[in-house]
Parts: C-alpha cells; structure tokens; sequence
C-alpha cells in the first residue's frame, strides 16, 4: 500500500505529461520558428486551443506528481516518468490513426521491462521530508550551471536533432529540481496548511523552476524532432532524480549484485528508447517521401506534431 500509492500517483501525471507532450508538439509546430529564446512564443502558442490543452495535461500532471512525491521516494517517483515516451507514442498513434509497427510495440515493451527490472532491483528506499539549506545550495547550483550551459548549447545551433536533444536535457535538469523543491514543500501543506507551504522558499523555488522548464520544453518541441528531444528529457529526469534523491533525501538503493540487475534493466531502458527512436526515424522518413509533394507538407507537419510516432523522420525540418 505504501508503495503502490505513489506508484499509481506517479503513473497518471506520467500518462498526463504525455498527452501534453503531443498537444503542445502540435502547437509548437503552428507558429513561427525562432533561433533564439523567445518569451513571445508563449503569446503564440496561447492562442491555440490545441497547447491550452496542453497546459491542462501539465495542471493534471503536476497535481499527481505532486501527490507522488508526498507520499513516496524520489527515486522510486521520478523514474516512472520514463513512462512518458511509449505513453506518448500510444497517444500519437490514437491523434494520427497511425498503427504504431512491431518494432515499436517491441521497444515500448524494453522500456516497460526494464524499468520494472530496474525499481524493483533498486527497491527505492527512504523518505525524507525536509531538507537543510545547505544541502540544496550547491544542488540548485549545479542544477542552475548545467541546465543554463545545455540551455546555451542548444539556442546556439540551427533547428534540428542537436539543438532539440540539448533543449531536452536543459529541460530535464529543470523537471528534476522542480520535483526536489516541489517534494521539500508540499508536506508543509499537511503539517501546516496553506500558509507555512506559502511562506516556504521552496515553493516559489519549484514554481520558478517549473517555469523555466516550461519554456525550454516549447523551445525544445519546436526546435527539432521529438524523438531526439523526449529520449533526452525523459531519462535525464529520472538520472538528475536519482541523483538528487540519494544526495539531498538521503534516499538509497540496493546494493550488492542488485546492481547488476538495474544495470540491465537501465541498458534495456537505453535500448527500448534507442530503438523507438530509430524506428519511429525511419518510418517517418518514409512516409514523408511516399507522400512527397508541397501540397503535403501540412499533413506531414501535422504528423509530426502528433508526438514521437510522427516526429521521428522530419521532426523539427518541417517545423519552420
């Protein structure tokens, strides 16, 4: 019961961050491409029914992450986010009426496997609720300095793989520390009520941080094809997690020949998602040249948008 609350918490605001994955992917690609970071392209985007859906998924989502993380570890929570990639691509395929093929039925099913293998191989320990300030500023330091140089390295390249797979790893650092801060205040709320949780640093600490992971993360989506973004955001999220939790919670995993285990299931994690990658990259590809043609090029957009199913051959190329 103590785990299995958390677990279910943490699978809804996984399934809810993936249903806005796609519709903010949709909307992404409706409005002008930009080379630079641009707080207007939220103007734009919020004109679009499609992306307000979006922000509701996000509101979902973050309600039961919140509730996760309340009730259950860090390591054991932010890990099930990895969950977001074959949710995603199931939603994408349901959006486009597109029947995902075997090898990604096969790849959603390494990444499922594996992350099973690797949780209950770690057996996620330990929650801790508050934690000092001198532990979190060299964490928010850190966090800060990695998520600014990735945020950097990516604005500096042309749209595309890398500029979206750098926007997708800043954006994981940010999901990470927002789900550390967000972990450290929402127990203020059952302790105190409302007005400790308003008062504690950590709360505007998350908020600033969800924020900025906001507008990475629409920066990402437009500036290349979601399956070079996603992977990076997805199992960043979960590593910068992990890490947070054991050096900030206090959080453990099983040691021992136990790490043989979770490495396999983290290898079969790397597969599944390199795979959905490849796969989804080829069969976008050739859809993209079956169809040919300018008068096309919407639908294909359109494809795109729908998530990692449609993104993987054009991707972020017929996003302009």
């Amino acid at each position: 019961m103590g785990v299995a609350l958390p677990v279910l918490f943490a699978l809804f605001a996984a399934l809810s961050n993936a249903l806005a994955t796609v519709l903010q992917r949709r909307a992404a690609l409706t409005v002008p491409q930009s080379q630079g970071f641009r707080f207007g392209l939220i103007l734009d985007l919020v004109r679009r029914p499609v992306w307000l859906g979006g922000i509701l998924a996000v509101v979902a989502a973050g309600a039961g992450q919140a509730a996760a993380l309340a009730t259950g570890a860090l390591v054991l929570v932010q890990p099930l986010f990895v969950l977001e990639l074959p949710f995603a691509l199931l939603i994408a395929s349901l959006v486009t009426r597109h029947r995902l093929p075997g090898a990604v039925w096969r790849a959603v099913a390494a990444v499922v496997g594996g992350l099973g293998l690797a949780l209950a191989a770690a057996s996620p320990a330990g929650n801790r609720t508050h934690v000092p300030l001198d532990r979190w500023l060299p964490a928010l330091v850190g966090c800060a300095a990695a998520a600014a140089a990735l945020a950097v390295a990516g604005l500096r390249r042309p749209p595309g793989r890398a500029r979206a797979g750098c926007l997708g790893a800043a954006t994981a650092v940010c999901y990470a520390t927002t789900a550390a801060l967000m972990k450290d205040s929402v127990p203020l709320l059952g302790e105190g009520g409302i007005g400790p949780f308003l008062s504690a640093w950590q709360t505007y600490g998350f908020a600033v941080t969800g924020i900025c992971a906001l507008l990475l993360l629409e920066h990402a989506m437009q500036g290349g094809p979601l399956v070079a973004s996603q992977p990076a955001l997805t199992l960043g999220d979960a590593s910068v997690s992990v890490a947070l939790g054991v050096v900030l919670y206090d959080e453990h995993l099983r040691a021992g020949w136990w790490v043989l285990l979770q490495l396999v299931g983290i290898a079969l994690i790397c597969i599944g998602v390199i795979a959905l990658a490849r796969a989804e990259a080829t069969e976008g590809e050739s859809e993209k040249a079956g169809r040919g043609g300018s008068a096309d090029a919407d639908a294909d957009a359109d494809a795109d948008a729908g998530g990692s199913g449609g993104a993987g051959g054009s991707g972020g190329d017929g996003g302009g």
